[in-house]
């Protein structure tokens, strides 16, 4: 399942992704772009941006540091002006929801 994006402005939100590929589950060697952890970015034009994202189970040792270690990045990144960040756990995380790169990383591909 790929995120969903909503923007006009492609560069922000380029430097969004990557900043969020900063951000790692310390149980899993992958970051949460490419565990499929991020559901939806939406960034509208006043550079405020929105964020869905999951665990990969809502018992995760991390469920109230990862989201707000990205949240946080977010925040400081140049061009953006605010961030709000709605975790959710509908649908459940599977890990075909990895991407190819994540997949074969973890051997399962």
């Amino acid at each position: 399942m790929a995120a969903i994006i909503i923007t006009k402005n492609t560069e922000l939100m380029n430097r969004v992704i990557e900043e969020i590929k900063t951000c790692f589950d310390p149980e899993i060697p992958v970051d949460v772009w490419e565990l499929g952890l991020i559901f939806e970015l939406d960034l509208n034009d006043e550079s405020e941006l929105k964020v869905v994202m999951t665990l990969t189970s809502p018992n995760c040792p991390v469920a109230e540091s990862l989201p707000a270690e990205v949240e946080n990045k977010l925040r400081l990144l140049q061009g953006i002006k605010s961030v709000e960040l709605k975790l959710t756990f509908e649908p459940t995380w599977t890990k075909e929801m990895m991407s190819e790169v994540a997949q074969l990383e973890l051997g399962f591909m």
